[in-house]
């Protein structure tokens, strides 16, 4: 069985605490990169980077990570199953889903949000995370308004997260560095200023940070101790066209992650997410996006800072 199941992910395969545990709030012990290492245990990846394998065999697509070296992912939703199944698909392939991406209700529900916190106590999660915001009804939002209701949402369910035993994030896309109110502040700056601490952190996805044409380094300045988590994601400029700027594996791109990562004890780093939003995606095929978890790993491996 295992190997038709690998067969079947083609040949570039081939090649529950419970609520209210405070353990998983103490600090990281080896995560900041004192040493100029990544530590190996603190890689990651976003399992939506393999979406179509899970789908089409979940436990054996967690197999295959296990045997790159992956000890932990980053799930964003349960493929189909409920909390415990997709936690008994982990615990058989020896990871754990330290982080997942659920998004906050909106409207705020706290009843909600707190079953959403019960699923990821089942699952294992010592972070759950705000996937995305920024797109209002007529593109990206430019009200400062609309920001300062989403900090005081954040707020709330951090707090809640807290009191289950969980960090809360929140993770950025692009559309957050567009200035407010034809001001010089951007979304970010809103959520960054007029959240707790105490309560939420940040999720800095690299890619997507210099596509809001903002230096992931000037952030960590910025938010020192908050950013504990990073989407390790790379950039390709399309020489041909340079306002197209396509995905690429980690490590193969333009991304200078050395430079990042120099601070990650300024920044309180502690998991490193390998991702790429494109991977299984015409023209690429869902095989290759298990290629680019491996490269992915390796590059972060390897990589001295």
């Amino acid at each position: 069985m295992h190997v038709s199941r690998r067969n079947l992910l083609g040949a570039a395969a081939a090649g529950a605490a419970a609520i209210g545990t405070s353990t998983v709030l103490s600090e990281p012990a080896s995560a900041s990169g004192a040493s100029g290492r990544v530590p190996r245990d603190h890689i990651s990846v976003q399992l939506y980077t393999l979406r179509d394998q899970l789908n089409i065999d979940l436990e054996a697509s967690l197999e295959e990570l296990a045997e790159i070296g992956y000890t932990r992912v980053e799930h964003a939703g349960f493929v189909g199953r409920t909390a415990a199944q997709f936690r008994a698909a982990l615990d058989h392939a020896g990871i754990r889903a330290t982080s997942g991406h659920v998004g906050i209700p909106q409207p705020w529900n706290a009843d909600a949000w707190k079953r959403s916190l019960s699923d990821a106590a089942i699952v294992g999660n010592k972070y759950i995370v705000h996937p995305f915001f920024g797109v209002g009804a007529n593109g990206p939002v430019r009200d400062a308004a609309v920001y300062r209701a989403l900090a005081a949402d954040l707020n709330k369910a951090g707090e809640l997260a807290r009191q289950a035993g969980l960090r809360f994030g929140y993770h950025n896309h692009h559309l957050e560095f567009v200035r407010q109110n034809g001001t010089d502040r951007t979304g970010y700056d809103i959520l960054t200023s007029q959240t707790d601490p105490r309560y939420v952190h940040f999720e800095v996805d690299l890619y997507w940070a210099w596509r809001g044409a903002h230096d992931p380094v000037d952030l960590i300045h910025a938010n020192r101790g908050r950013i504990r988590q990073v989407h390790v994601k790379d950039l390709k400029v399309d020489t041909s066209n340079f306002t197209n700027a396509p995905f690429e594996d980690p490590g193969v791109g333009v991304i200078d992650f050395e430079r990042i990562f120099r601070l990650a004890q300024e920044a309180g780093l502690d998991e490193y997410i390998v991702e790429r939003d494109d991977a299984g995606s015409p023209p690429r095929t869902p095989e290759q996006a298990l290629d680019t978890a491996r490269v992915g790993y390796d590059f972060l491996k390897g990589l001295r800072f």
